[in-house]
């Protein structure tokens, strides 16, 4: 797929400062150091001010305090790092599924399909369910009894969603994505584990986006529910009841326990951990690899664990973390020497 837009028309599309010429033509977007004639680039970050001396771009998007160390052709944006997510669209090499149905795909006879929608090879859709205007439903997906998908989803190849998976508008799910499969939850019985209906479903609010392989497990009783304008990276687990809160970000590899609360606009890191049955107030940032074992109730960053250091120096750290109590107990005992020396009332005198 190829596409030509002028720079005027970005300009006005961003509500863009146009310094240079209107008509130069944009055929694609590039990193700052290897874009080059056509293409557009950005300037987000101090650390690639290097580059502007010697970029070859057609244009680029800059703050205009970064304006004057560049001659060429610009837009001048608050913020360039989101005028590039926000024209990133016109350039988007994503194949346009054409409405309509593929003869292989398998649909029961009460599910309700829009004729707007799109529904790939193979895939099945199941009693009672119902695709919007504007679903694209790749090959192979499976979309179980009584699931909804709402207008303008798209859904990779291989997705599954088991019954009474409910999703709002726009959603994106990802290839290998599992959403509505039953929670992991057992009693046990004198040590025999006795399995427990999972019997509530799932919820995804709007604007949502699922990464690949993610699996979002049904609520026991009440559904799992994800808010509006969520954001899940690749490979995370969401364990049966959990509530994340509207724009909250998690990437990849991070597992959150089950009936785990997390409040609205909240950031987790790749690889955090959340135990169960815990909240997270809105406004929380986690760092990478923490584990909470607690609610958080302050907004904030949060962390757990010990930075990288060569392995040598880390090697001692964790030889000395083995004897902190030891250390603990001598450190207590010699305060208590020092404060028996020190105290003006033991102080012996000569007669």
């Amino acid at each position: 797929m190829s596409i030509t837009i002028k720079l005027g028309q970005l300009a006005e599309f961003l509500g863009a400062t146009l310094r240079g010429d209107k008509d130069r033509e944009i055929t694609g977007l590039a990193a700052l150091e290897e874009a080059g004639p056509g293409q557009i680039s950005f300037l987000a970050k101090p650390q690639y001010r290097k580059y502007l001396a010697s970029a070859q771009a057609a244009a680029l998007l800059l703050k205009p305090a970064d304006a004057d160390g560049y001659a060429g052709d610009a837009l001048l944006v608050p913020d360039p790092y989101l005028a590039y997510a926000r024209i990133s669209h016109f350039f988007d090499p994503k194949p346009k599924s054409p409405a309509g149905v593929h003869p292989t795909a398998v649909i029961a006879e009460d599910a309700q399909v829009d004729p707007a929608a799109s529904i790939g090879a193979f895939a099945v859709i199941e009693s009672g369910a119902r695709i919007a205007a504007g679903v694209t439903i790749g090959a192979h997906c499976f979309v179980g009894a009584r699931s909804e998908i709402g207008e303008g989803g798209w859904l990779a190849p291989r997705v599954t969603l088991y019954h009474d998976v409910r999703i709002g508008k726009r959603v994106v799910i990802q290839s290998g994505a599992v959403l509505g499969g039953e929670g992991f939850g057992f009693a046990n019985e004198k040590g025999v584990w006795q399995k427990i209906a999972q019997i509530g479903g799932v919820t995804l609010g709007d604007d949502v986006e699922i990464g690949v392989n993610t699996a979002i497990d049904r609520g026991a009783l009440a559904d799992t529910r994800i808010g509006n304008g969520v954001k899940l990276d690749n490979q995370i687990q969401i364990a049966h009841n959990v509530q994340i809160g509207d724009h909250t970000a998690m990437a990849a590899c991070v597992g959150i326990s089950g009936s785990t609360k997390i409040g609205k606009h909240c950031m987790l890191a790749g690889g955090v951990g959340l135990v169960g049955h815990i909240e997270i107030c809105d406004g929380v940032f986690i760092t990478g690899m923490t584990m909470v074992t607690h609610s958080i109730t302050e907004p904030g960053s949060y962390s757990s664990g010990t930075a990288m250091q060569p392995a040598a120096e880390w090697r001692k750290s964790a030889a000395r973390l083995r004897k902190i109590d030891d250390m603990a107990r001598r450190l207590q005992k010699l305060e208590k020497v020092v404060e028996t020396v020190t105290s003006p009332g033991d102080r012996s005198s000569d007669g």
